[in-house]
């Protein structure tokens, strides 16, 4: 990507605290708030051992990541990275399937907003509460930068001050044996039953929706390009960020299942309202509920934000009316058009709302997923080549190094292999990946016709 587009879209809008918050408050939403209750029911008290082993992998990921991104501040993205060492097409494909990864996202949160906005109203339709969500986050997103900073913020800040008042809550009742509807607050429910709830093949199967509650935390890829202070922001974003959700996953989860013994965790609802509702506190269990809802709504605003910049930074500098409206900016520096476009395809949701309620989460939360294992692999590949260009000379070598590379690089493509694999066991996520495969092969079929057109028009 031309530096001109990068220097056209650095506002520096963002500060440390907005980066910080941003990234979390993407990666906290619904795959813990709702999806960990699906994963609990397949792994029992070892999906805290999956939620751990995928936290070390996306800490490495997310170093490889920030080597790339400090290596040259003039790029707008890591997808201009996978350009420069994987070739055109490959970042063609990866941008656009980034795109549509996050359309994903954020009809999962709208979705997942619907199922919450129930605990209140049973009969409220789920695409009524999707829609208004939508409307609202799409306006604040339209004014500025800063709006989208400061709403994110505050939205991460109500999740965050509420996992920790679980933990904090889930230590007092186990200290003071508080009696369930099955029994007691203790420390010992995590051994009620077995370690592996349904021996390794429950452990592998909870690793799509694990994985999935860590989907965003790449976002710091997308904000570098408006921050006031890169070279400061972004190592001390990716050095907490990671470490703060494995706290927040691992001390939320084994909280809950302290309050609950797991096998009585519903699959389908969240397991943070379930168990409030379970033991009496009603008005703990609105509060949570509430926390949920802003959890999705975060996500969803986290969704608008990346999908508007990846749609503006395709579409600068194409040729045609559609992708000259799309690369424009706003006078407040904001891709206005791309962030409508966005959001008129992310409303598809609402149809299927409609017509599939029950269905939406699972699917949608599947092919997101399935997307990302891409995403992420492409990303450690370009690691992989930026490093082999740096020992011979070729790029610029930096201070914050992704510790143990290579051999960390192969440990996250490994690890997201087998989650690949992994995928092919469940119908669900069998049809989200053969789904995925094609599209990618759409992608890359597309991509040829076009470079065959143009060489041809060249000849000519």
């Amino acid at each position: 990507m031309a530096k001109t587009e990068s220097a056209k879209q650095r506002s520096g809008g963002l500060k440390n605290r907005h980066v910080q918050m941003i990234a979390l408050g993407g990666t906290i939403g619904t795959g813990l708030f709702l999806g960990a209750g699906q994963s609990i029911h397949l792994a029992g008290p070892s999906i805290l051992l999956a939620y751990l082993i995928a936290g070390v992998a996306c800490f490495l990921l997310m170093r490889a990541l920030g080597e790339l991104l400090l290596s040259d501040l003039n790029a707008h993205s890591y997808i201009d990275f996978i350009k420069r060492y994987l070739g055109e097409r490959w970042s063609f494909i990866a941008g656009w399937t980034y795109w549509v990864c996050w359309l994903s996202i954020a009809m999962a949160d709208l979705t997942a907003a619907g199922l919450y906005m129930k605990f209140w109203f049973p009969q409220l339709p789920q695409w009524v509460t999707g829609l208004m969500i939508l409307l609202i986050l799409v306006l604040i997103n339209a004014v500025t930068v800063q709006a989208f900073g400061e709403t994110e913020f505050w939205f991460a800040i109500v999740k965050v001050a509420a996992i920790i008042a679980l933990i904090v809550i889930g230590i007092v009742l186990v200290v003071i044996q508080f009696k369930t509807p099955v029994g007691h607050a203790s420390v010992m429910n995590l051994a009620d039953g077995h370690f592996f709830a349904h021996g390794a093949k429950g452990f592998l199967l909870s690793f799509q929706m694990v994985l999935f509650g860590f989907i965003g935390i790449e976002m710091v890829g997308m904000t570098a390009s408006e921050t006031n202070d890169p070279k400061t922001i972004i190592p001390k974003a990716i050095n907490e960020i990671p470490m703060r959700v494995i706290l927040f996953y691992l001390g939320s989860l084994m909280a809950l299942m302290c309050i609950y013994p797991w096998h009585y965790i519903s699959p389908d609802q969240s397991p943070f309202v379930e168990v409030f509702s379970a033991i009496g506190i009603k008005s703990a269990a609105a509060i949570i509920n509430f926390v949920v809802l802003t959890a999705a709504a975060s996500a969803c605003n986290s969704a608008l934000y990346t999908t508007g910049r990846m749609l503006f930074s395709l579409s600068y500098g194409g040729k045609t009316k559609l992708a000259k409206r799309l690369g424009k900016l706003s006078r407040a520096q904001v891709p206005v058009n791309a962030l409508f476009f966005s959001a008129t395809i992310i409303a598809i949701v609402v149809l299927l709302n409609f017509f599939i309620p029950g269905k939406v989460f699972t699917l949608i939360s599947s092919i997101a997923t399935t997307c990302f294992l891409f995403i992420w692999g492409s990303i450690v590949l370009t690691h992989i080549k930026y490093k082999r260009a740096t020992a011979a000379g070729q790029a610029k070598q930096v201070s914050f190094k992704m510790p143990w590379a290579p051999y960390s690089d192969y440990f996250v493509l490994l690890f997201l292999t087998m989650v690949c694999i992994i995928l092919l066991f469940r119908f669900e996520t069998l049809v989200a990946l053969i789904g995925s495969v094609l599209w990618l092969c759409g992608l890359w079929l597309f991509k040829t016709g076009m470079d065959r057109s143009q060489a041809r028009k060249l000849k000519k």
